[in-house]
Formats: structure tokens, sequence, C-alpha cells
């Protein structure tokens, strides 16, 4: 019963923070992608453009509750840049499961 009164205030159970936890598991699933894509040997084409908008995704959370039309535009160009890279797939999946948070998937016109 805790954890589901924790939940509702939007608090987590270990340090009863009120940082909203989709915040929280956006910040962490960058985090992994930053720090895959830095560890990852291949250079590629876009590589810089991962690392500047995984940048401006991380500002964005680091301010509290981010714009979700700017999520999924960041989304879509980390996307770009690093789609082929097969080895970055799960972390890149992370981030856009930790964005659909904010508002689900984007609808389809």
């Amino acid at each position: 019963m805790l954890r589901s009164v924790e939940h509702r205030q939007g608090r987590t159970p270990v340090t009863g923070s009120d940082e909203d936890p989709r915040v929280a598991e956006l910040r962490t699933a960058v985090s992994r992608l930053r720090r895959e894509l830095a560890a990852h040997p291949a250079e590629f084409a876009d590589r810089g453009i991962a690392e500047d908008e995984l940048a401006a995704l991380d500002a964005m959370v680091g301010r509290g509750s981010p714009e979700v039309p700017r999520l999924r535009r960041s989304l879509l160009l980390v996307a770009g840049a690093i789609g082929s890279v097969s080895a970055l797939s799960a972390a890149l999946t992370e981030v856009r499961g930790a964005i659909e948070l904010f508002g689900g998937p984007a609808p389809h016109r």
C-alpha cells in the first residue's frame, strides 16, 4: 500500500523525492544511451548529431517537465542519426519508451 501512495504522489520510495517519475526514467534512459554511444568504437557520419541531440535531451530533463513535441523531435533526430547502429538499438528503444510516458505515441496522420 505504501508503494501505491508514493506512486500517486509522484514520489520514489527510496528518496521521497517529488521528481516526476517520467522525468527520472527519461534521464536514466538518455544517460544510458549517451554512455553507450560514447563507448561505441565505430565512427559514423551523424554521430555528432546524435551526441548534440542527446545533450539537448539531457538539458531538457534537467529543467523538469520537458515539452513533448520537442522530445519527439529530438527522438527522431537521434533515431535518424544512429538508426543503423544495431548495438545501440536497445538503449534507443529505452529512450523512446521513456518519451512515450509523456503522452503516448505520436498520433498517426
